[in-house]
């Protein structure tokens, strides 16, 4: 999860004061035998096992049992938390792309997490991988809420935004299944805090 996805969901802001960010820790991470697909007709991935494959991704330390509430919360029904071992990358940031073969050269130290996988229908889910960079790009902003962005640091391709915006606005598509700004789960999230 992006670190103002997170910080919007355990906080209810995605640039929380600089003291709500560090009780965290937000680092790299590789969960192995897993692969990340795309749920169809909307912008947010799944988590599902499969051989020879890699999901990159963060993993966080320091939540506290209300942060794990909200993100059950904001996973929803669809996805099962479940205990996994990941390999925590030492020496590369977060967006940093590495391949197979430097994976030892970042001394991964291997930990017990717990991540969300996907339960339901596999027919639900796109064949390809899912594309974080993509979803940066044109899709971060509506999770993120307005003008949060810009304020991230988080490139966004502002040219098919807006047109992408008032179509989905005109036809009711919430590419978010509920968890924008706006959509029902966040309403939830609200209560929860």
């Amino acid at each position: 999860m992006a670190p103002g996805v997170l910080y919007r969901v355990i906080y209810g802001n995605a640039n929380p004061e600089p003291w709500q960010q560090k009780l965290t820790t937000v680092r790299p991470a590789l969960l192995e035998s897993h692969r990340r697909h795309r749920v169809k007709y909307m912008s947010y991935p799944a988590i599902v096992p499969c051989t020879g494959s890699s999901v990159r991704g963060s993993v966080v330390t320091g939540l506290t049992q209300g942060d794990i509430y909200r993100l059950d919360i904001f996973e929803g029904d669809q996805y099962l938390r479940k205990k996994v071992k990941v390999k925590v990358l030492k020496n590369v940031g977060l967006d940093e792309s590495i391949q197979n073969g430097e994976l030892e050269e970042h001394a991964p130290e291997e930990v017990e997490a717990e991540t969300y996988i996907w339960k339901d229908d596999l027919s639900e889910l796109e064949d390809g991988e899912w594309d974080f960079e993509e979803f940066k790009r044109e899709r971060m902003h509506f999770w993120m809420g307005e003008g949060s962005s810009e304020e991230s640091n988080i490139e966004v391709d502002e040219g098919f935004a807006d047109v992408d915006n008032a179509i989905a606005a005109e036809k009711g598509i919430d590419h978010t299944g509920g968890r924008g700004m706006n959509g029902t789960i966040s309403k939830n999230l609200e209560g929860a805090r």
